[in-house]
């Protein structure tokens, strides 16, 4: 098996049949479809099984809610494909996608990851073998998403998504980059994601952002990725969210932040703030901007 691709199914009985269509489209023989109906009560269940009746490359899982991490890890430990890759039902795939992914693969059996563009994001043909390199100026933690990439499937041997956790792809992109040799960004195929109004994303609170904040941290204290100012900088500012919304977060690992290092007029004014005031009166100026903005509109 050279594909396998895990689908995780939960309340989008409106969408389910064009994701499923848009990977069964995609002209590739040798594939595994694993439906992970994670305790879905709505017509989802049925749809599913209609599928794999439709086609034998489509298999179901059926199990009580545990949340998409683990309906994620489900369809992993069924995975028998070379390449192991995740699409949410709510998105699709633009034809002609995958097989020439594969096809990448085949003439560079070296790539372990292989990273696509979506809608969020454009790509050129780049590779890296220095994780920190792709990190850091291939600017992967701001695209950690699961879905736009094609994985080596032994690379999550001993890697799962965290159960009970929100922006679960930021905790498990750097433990995956730790067993890689070879990571390539290309420009070949486009998967399609769905803004959702009702999703984790958009309505993030305190307690999601502070999931984040924690994914973020994970990094800056194992040291792999490493940090730079403007990744240093990037978690800054989760951090004054989680501080704004909840009034607390957990402190931040020290960095010694450049301004001259960082990209961008309101990042450095922030850099210069941080390392002359520090991180509370940073927090504390951050608050009464947002204060006097909000009473301007």
């Amino acid at each position: 098996m050279k594909l396998s691709v895990v689908i995780p199914v939960f309340h989008v009985e409106q969408t389910l049949d064009r994701c499923v269509q848009s990977v069964l489209q995609q002209q590739v023989a040798d594939m595994q479809v694993i439906l992970v109906d994670d305790g879905s009560d709505d017509r989802c269940p049925l749809l599913c099984e209609q599928w794999a009746l439709r086609d034998q490359r489509v298999s179901v899982i059926h199990q009580p809610n545990g949340g998409l991490s683990e309906a994620r890890n489900a369809g992993i430990r069924q995975a028998t494909g070379e390449y192991l890759t995740f699409v949410d039902s709510d998105d699709f795939l633009a034809p002609d996608t995958y097989a020439p992914l594969l096809s990448l693969l085949a003439k560079h059996p070296e790539y372990d990851l292989l990273e696509f563009p979506c809608s969020r994001l454009q790509l050129s043909d780049s590779r890296y073998s220095d994780m920190n390199d792709y990190w850091l100026h291939g600017r992967a933690y701001l695209h950690t998403y699961a879905w736009n990439k094609l994985y080596r499937r032994q690379l999550f041997s001993n890697v799962r998504f965290p159960s009970g956790k929100v922006f679960e792809d930021v905790f498990t992109l750097p433990l995956l980059l730790r067993h890689c040799h070879v990571v390539a960004t290309t420009s070949l195929g486009f998967y399609h994601y769905t803004v959702n109004p009702e999703g984790i994303t958009c309505k993030a609170g305190g307690p999601e952002l502070l999931m984040l904040l924690e994914a973020h941290l994970n990094v800056l204290k194992s040291g792999f990725p490493k940090a730079d100012d403007d990744y240093y900088m990037h978690v800054v500012n989760i951090y004054m969210d989680v501080r704004e919304r909840l009034g607390r977060a957990p402190s931040l690992p020290p960095h010694n932040v450049s301004p001259l290092r960082v990209s961008g007029i309101k990042q450095k004014v922030k850099a210069f703030i941080l390392n002359t005031l520090g991180i509370n009166s940073l927090c504390q100026i951050n608050q009464v901007i947002h204060k006097v903005s909000s009473h301007r509109s």
